[in-house]
């Protein structure tokens, strides 16, 4: 428990006092929040009512896609893992505990939104706002799993960069919080249903925000639990210590199968 309290305290420290961690926990989501806030509602007055769950949600994209996968790889390829390893800090400390500092992180920000947006920008409160945080929570949960498996599989910090990209703008294009899920053509919803962050919003309009889901929020959150649980064991199942490694337990590519959920729901949904 003690070791468990010390590397906690690391990790949660590094997220203030490194810079780039610093940039993608707080100042990165708040300034964008504070910019779209101030700019959206004169364009479209329309964006008022999703200024809370989807500046929420954009926080935690780019808490999680952007600022957790690099730093795993940086550490793997430093030889920093192999030294955790040699003094026998286990492999599911390092994939969760990132994780778990870096939720400790959003929460803060949520927190944040939460208390400022109805006030800078007259947003609307959530409804139900306990279901609104267990929403965000599990949301986090899932792109948490989805960034430490990023940092699992990708060989280096440009195909980080790459694979983060490949989910986080499609997230930001279709997945609710520029533009609303009701007004995407058939094909862009479909792929949109593929994205964890349509699941998220989804279950925000439905659940907490007093709206009309566009389609099951029962599905949506459901489908983000087994995700993120796929996530993570998918992370564990292919951890390596060390770059050099020549053997894994699995093939990376084995990491696409945790969005057979989100499939598998395009079809019952």
């Amino acid at each position: 428990m003690q070791a468990f309290a010390a590397h906690f305290t690391f990790e949660l420290r590094t997220g203030i006092r490194n810079k780039t961690l610093l940039l993608m926990n707080y100042l990165f989501p708040l300034s964008f929040y504070l910019m779209m806030g101030f700019i959206m509602p004169g364009i479209n007055p329309m964006f008022r009512d999703v200024i809370v769950p989807g500046m929420v949600a954009f926080a935690i994209l780019a808490s999680t896609l952007l600022g957790m996968p690099d730093p795993m790889v940086n550490a793997r390829e430093s030889g920093i893992l192999r030294s955790y390893k040699i003094n026998g800090i286990p492999a599911l400390s390092l994939i969760f505990m990132p994780a778990l500092t870096t939720m400790l992180h959003l929460a803060v920000v949520t927190a944040i939104i939460l208390l400022t947006a109805p006030l800078l920008f007259d947003a609307p409160m959530p409804t139900n706002v306990l279901a609104f945080c267990l929403i965000a929570l599990l949301f986090a949960y899932t792109c948490a799993g989805l960034a430490i498996l990023i940092g699992v599989v990708a060989p280096n910090s440009r195909m980080t960069v790459l694979y983060a990209q490949a989910l986080f703008l499609p997230s930001m294009l279709l997945g609710g919080i520029m533009l609303p899920y009701d007004m995407l053509p058939e094909t862009a919803a479909s792929v949109a249903q593929l994205l964890p962050v349509t699941h998220a919003m989804n279950a925000f309009k439905g659940l907490a925000m007093g709206g009309t889901a566009d389609f099951s929020p029962a599905w949506s959150v459901l489908a983000l639990f087994i995700v993120g649980q796929l996530a993570f064991f998918l992370a564990w199942y292919l951890f390596s210590w060390d770059g050099r490694n020549s053997e894994r337990r699995g093939h990376p590519a084995l990491a696409l199968l945790v969005l057979l959920p989100f499939v598998v729901g395009i079809f019952i949904v």
